[in-house]
Formats: structure tokens, C-alpha cells, sequence
């Protein structure tokens, strides 16, 4: 898949997320907004009520949509044999999308009203889309292949080159010069020192000291343009490899602990929904069927 095609991939997904956001909060708007003893009296109630023709359906697809969401990334991130059926990241992207819209529609199946067992459900729902979103955060933080793999730390280390040597050959430099460069390839903050973000920070304003010293260590030296360009791209390269280093590091750890909190929400969501599935279906509920 093109980054154009990527791009129109995602931009319909959101749009139809949009749209359907959209439709039924026009539609339904005075009736949603009419207190709950008054609805009642409503046109809208006999379609619009959970039970309601619409508001029924919006419940059995915007469940069915979680369901088919979660179970087909799950089984195709732990099945090797579907590797074949497209990247991974796309099969989360679509996992994103289902997992988006059907709590949407989930939420106007509601008709806004929560109690009993089932809120329990609709709140596990709503802490598994929060929760979803920081692992789609730390997701991207993490080092990954074209095809989406996670990369191990070794796999990142192993893409770091001998950029000293490679310099030595490139450029006729003093030693002093030599090591100037090579510190600046091999400087970075420890992964497990002090608050992500103050570290974040330093980080990046060390890298930029150390790209300034790097190019005014070069132009004191009689140089090639190309040779310059080159210099500065093996010290970039390092500094970026660095970064994925210890941004793994740490977002393997944070992923980790993400799990603890994501997972048993959507647990308690997929028990209770398949709970009050089965009442419903015992006290006689139906929709088209």
C-alpha cells in the first residue's frame, strides 16, 4: 500500500467515524436532549429507546463491530500464518476503526442512559477507548519494521554502523577533531535516568549542542562540500538510532504496564455485553429477526 493510498485508507475511516457521529447526533438531537420521564411522549421513543427498531440495531452492530475488531487483530498479531493477509499495522488501524465506531454507536444505543449491570459495560467500554488511545500513542513511539514488527533491542542496536571508522575514511581529521565527532555520535541519557519528559528535553537539546559542535569542528577543516554531507549524515543517523534505542527501552517497559489496565476493561466489557446479550434474548427482546 502507497502513502497515498495509506492516506485515503485512514481518511475514509475517519470520515465515516465523522459522518456517523454526526447523522446520529442530528437526528436523534431532541429527542437526546428531552428528559428521560418525558421521552415518553416522543415520536421519536419507539425507534429511538434501546429496544427501539434503531436504537436495537445500533446496539447489535456497534457489538458486533468490537467484537470482529478486537478478535481479528488478536488473531491475526498471534497467528504467523497469517502474515500474508496484509501488515499489521493496517489490520490495527482497522482494529482502531471498528473499535471507534461501534462504541459510538454503542453510546446512542444507550439513548444516554446508564444504570444497572450494563453501565459497568458501557464504562469498561469507555476506559478500553481512553486506554486505546495512549497504546496507539506509545505504539508508534516504539522502533517497528515496514511491515509493522516490533524490532528487539538487538535488531535496533545491530542498524548502528561504525561511524567513526567510516569518518576516518571519508575525512582527513586531527584526533581531537576525530573525537569530538565520535562523542557526539555516542552521547545519550541513560533510559532509566530521571522523568520522561525532563529527559526528553535534555535529550534533544544535547543532540542539538552536539550537531553545532560537529559542524564547527568540520568547517575548520579543508573539507569537501560532499564530505561534509556526509559527516553530518553518519552523526544524524547515530544520534537517531540512539534515540530509538532508548525510546524502546522505555516504551516496552511503559507498554507493559498498559496492558494490566487495558486488557481487563475490555475483559469485563466482552462478559457483561455477552451477558446482557443473553438476557435480552431470554426476555423475549428481538429486532428484524
Amino acid at each position: 500500500m502507497t502513502k497515498a493510498v495509506h492516506f485515503i485508507y485512514i481518511t475514509i475511516f475517519a470520515l465515516i467515524i465523522a459522518l456517523t457521529f454526526a447523522v446520529l447526533a442530528y437526528y436523534g438531537y431532541s429527542y437526546y436532549h428531552t428528559s428521560l420521564q418525558e421521552r415518553f411522549f416522543r415520536p421519536e421513543h419507539a425507534v429511538l429507546k434501546p429496544s427501539g427498531i434503531y436504537g436495537h440495531g445500533l446496539g447489535i452492530i456497534g457489538s458486533l463491530m468490537i467484537i470482529i475488531g478486537v478478535f481479528s487483530y488478536m488473531i491475526r498479531k498471534r497467528n504467523r500464518s497469517l502474515m500474508r493477509f496484509g501488515i499489521l499495522k493496517y489490520w490495527l488501524e482497522f482494529h482502531i476503526f471498528l473499535c471507534t465506531l461501534g462504541p459510538v454507536m454503542i453510546l446512542y444505543h444507550t439513548a444516554f442512559k446508564f444504570g444497572g449491570l450494563v453501565s459497568v459495560s458501557f464504562w469498561s467500554m469507555v476506559a478500553v477507548f481512553l486506554s486505546g488511545i495512549i497504546g496507539r500513542f506509545i505504539y508508534i513511539q516504539i522502533p517497528r519494521t515496514i511491515e509493522g514488527q516490533e524490532l528487539s533491542l538487538s535488531e535496533v542496536r545491530d542498524m548502528k554502523t561504525s561511524a567513526g571508522d567510516l569518518i576516518k575514511l571519508s575525512t582527513e581529521l586531527d584526533e581531537e577533531s576525530y573525537n569530538v565527532i565520535l562523542d557526539s555520535t555516542e552521547k545519550r541519557i541513560g533510559v532509566s535516568e530521571g522523568n520522561f519528559i525532563l529527559r526528553f528535553f535534555k535529550n534533544r537539546s544535547e543532540n542539538k549542542k552536539s550537531l553545532k559542535k560537529v559542524k564547527s569542528v568540520l568547517k575548520k577543516h579543508n573539507i569537501t562540500k560532499i564530505q561534509y554531507k556526509q559527516v553530518l549524515k553518519l552523526v544524524k543517523n547515530e544520534i537517531s538510532l540512539n534515540k530509538k534505542i532508548e525510546r524502546l527501552v522505555l516504551m516496552q517497559n511503559m507498554f507493559k504496564h498498559w496492558h494490566v489496565a487495558h486488557l481487563p476493561f475490555a475483559l469485563v466489557m466482552l462478559v457483561i455485553m455477552i451477558i446482557h446479550v443473553a438476557v435480552t434474548v431470554v426476555l423475549g427482546y428481538r429486532w428484524i429477526f
